[in-house]
């Protein structure tokens, strides 16, 4: 399976969600194709990665990034 590099971003970013940690936004277009694949699904908390996914992922390297995600940032004083 053939995915951009955009796309194996938001992937990685969803098994990191998974796992507890804290993600920048996640493209919604990136997201949606990655559902079209079976590899991610959308429920009320948002994306999530599949089984699929992860396993897809488990092996690879996590691409490069350049600076395409907003992290999320905490009020001050919070």
């Amino acid at each position: 399976m053939k995915l951009t590099r955009d796309q194996r971003i938001a992937l990685h970013n969803l098994a990191d969600k998974e796992a507890g940690q804290s993600v920048g936004w996640i493209n919604i277009s990136d997201a949606q194709t990655l559902t079209d694949l079976g590899l991610a699904r959308r429920n009320r908390g948002g994306w999530e990665i599949t089984l699929e996914g992860a396993a897809l992922i488990e092996n690879q390297a996590r691409p490069a990034e350049t600076g395409s995600l907003v992290p999320f940032l905490r009020p001050i004083g919070v």
